[in-house]
C-alpha cells in the first residue's frame, strides 16, 4: 500500500491508495481526474524527508489547465492570527488546508504616535473686529455727575448712601484728625476717655515697646514726655520719634519724620537726615503697615470711673451695640426704692441701642433707653427711633 503526498505551504496531506481503489469500483460516486494534456507520464521521484514518517513513494499529481483569473475582487478580511482559516471544497475536488503566519503588530516608535491627531483648522483662525464712532455734529455737551444723579432718582434705580460723618477724633501726638493711611500714621487706638493715638506714633515713641501679645506698653509716659518736646519740622509739641545717634536732639513726629525723610530701621530705629547713611541700606524699613493686633495697655476700671466723674462733658463710652449717654444719680431719700440685690436704677440714665426692628424683619433701628421717677419708684422708658414711622415709646415699672 503506497500513500501519496501533496506538499502545499508547509503542510503535508497523505492520501491512502486503498481509499482510491475503492473510490474507483464506485464509478458513480467519484468521477476520473481529467487526463493531463501530456502524453508521457514523468517518472517516478523518490523524495526521502528526514521526519518521522516512513520512506514514501512520491507522484507527480496531473497537472490542471490553466483559468483566466477572474476580475478584481476586494480585499477577503482573514480571521485572527491563531486561528487557522479552513476552506472547505465540494466532496468531488481535492481538500487543501491553508494555514496562515500570524501578523506582526506594528510598534509605535513613541508616545506621541498613540495621541489623537489634532484638529486641523479650516478657513480663518482670527478675525479682526473694527469699532467705529460717530460724533454728532455741532455743540454737544456731555451730562455730568448732577445731572445722572437727578436722573437716576426720577427713575428709583439706585438708592444714594448717607454721606459719612467727619471724624473728629484727634491724636495727641501728631494732631491729626481721623484715622490716617495703612501705610503711614494707620488706625486711631483708644488711649483713655476722649484721648486717641495713633497707631505708629505711639509704636514709633522711644518709650513705648510692645509685648508678645500686642499690647503697646509706657503710652501714657510717652505722651507727658511729648507735651514738652517740639518738633524739628513743624515746630509743635507732641513730638516722641528722635534720632537714635548718640547726643543727637533731633526730635520728631512720626508723620513729620516721614516728610523729613528720616531713615527708619527694622529694629525700630530712626536716624535724622544728618546722620542716615547715604545710598540704601539694608536693614532700611520702608512699609508702615501693621495688619495684626495692636492695643494700648489701659486700666479700664479708672477709665470707666473718670466717666462718672467728669459729669455733663461732651464724650461716648461704647460696648458693642450700646452707646452710653449718662449715669444720672441717686439721692439718700431714693436709695431704699431704686435698687435691686443685682443693680441700680439711676435716676436720669440714659443709653442707646441699636437692635433690629419690631416691624421689619431685616432692618435694624434705635432703641432710646432711660430711667425716670413717677410716686416715688422708678419708670423705665424706651423710645423706638426708626426712620419713617413716628416714635414709639413703651414704659413699664420694672426693666424686664
Amino acid at each position: 500500500m503506497k500513500d501519496i503526498v501533496f506538499c502545499s505551504n508547509n503542510c503535508f496531506v497523505l492520501y491512502s491508495a486503498a481509499v482510491q481503489a475503492k473510490n474507483s469500483e464506485s464509478k458513480e460516486s467519484v468521477p476520473s481526474l481529467p487526463q493531463s494534456p501530456m502524453k508521457e507520464r514523468p517518472p517516478k521521484a523518490f523524495h526521502q524527508y528526514s521526519n518521522n514518517i516512513s520512506t514514501l513513494d512520491v507522484h507527480c499529481l496531473p497537472q490542471l489547465q490553466e483559468k483566466v483569473s477572474p476580475p478584481s475582487s476586494p480585499p477577503i478580511m482573514f480571521p485572527p492570527a491563531f486561528e487557522a482559516a479552513k476552506v472547505e471544497a465540494k466532496p468531488d475536488e481535492l481538500k487543501v488546508t491553508v494555514k496562515l503566519k500570524p501578523r506582526l503588530k506594528a510598534i509605535h516608535s513613541s508616545l506621541d504616535d498613540c495621541r489623537p491627531p489634532s484638529k486641523k483648522w479650516k478657513g480663518m483662525k482670527w478675525k479682526k473686529w473694527s469699532i467705529q464712532i460717530v460724533i454728532p455734529k455741532g455743540s454737544f455737551k456731555p451730562p455730568g455727575e448732577e445731572e445722572i444723579d437727578e436722573f437716576l432718582k426720577k427713575l428709583g434705580t439706585t438708592l444714594k448712601p448717607d454721606p459719612v460723618p467727619k471724624d473728629y477724633r484727634k491724636c495727641c501726638f501728631c494732631h491729626e484728625e481721623g484715622d490716617g493711611l495703612t501705610d503711614g500714621p494707620a488706625r486711631l487706638l483708644n488711649l483713655d476717655l476722649d484721648l486717641w493715638v495713633h497707631l505708629n506714633c505711639a509704636l514709633w515713641s522711644t518709650e513705648v515697646y510692645e509685648t508678645q501679645a500686642g499690647a503697646l506698653i509706657n503710652v501714657e509716659l510717652a505722651l507727658r514726655r511729648g507735651l514738652q518736646m517740639k518738633c524739628m519740622f513743624c515746630h509743635k509739641m507732641g513730638a516722641t520719634s528722635g534720632c537714635h545717634r548718640l547726643r543727637c536732639t533731633n526730635i520728631y513726629h512720626f508723620t513729620c519724620a516721614i516728610k523729613a525723610q528720616c531713615m527708619f530701621f527694622k529694629d525700630k530705629t530712626m536716624l535724622c537726615p544728618m546722620h542716615k547713611p547715604k545710598g540704601t541700606h539694608e536693614q532700611e524699613l520702608s512699609y508702615f503697615a501693621v495688619f495684626r493686633r495692636v492695643y494700648v495697655q489701659r486700666d479700664e476700671v479708672r477709665q470707666i470711673a473718670s466717666i462718672v466723674q467728669r459729669g455733663e462733658r461732651d464724650h461716648t463710652f461704647r460696648v458693642g451695640s450700646l452707646i452710653f449717654h449718662a449715669v444720672g444719680q441717686l439721692l439718700p431719700q431714693q436709695m431704699q426704692a431704686f435698687h435691686s440685690s443685682k443693680a441700680l436704677f439711676p435716676v436720669g440714665y440714659e443709653a442707646s441701642r441699636l437692635y433690629w426692628s419690631m416691624r421689619y424683619a431685616n432692618r435694624r433701628c434705635r432703641y432710646l433707653c432711660s430711667i425716670e421717677e413717677k410716686d416715688g419708684l422708678p419708670l423705665f422708658v424706651i423710645k423706638v427711633v426708626e426712620q419713617g414711622h413716628e416714635d414709639l415709646v413703651l414704659s413699664d415699672t420694672t426693666p424686664k
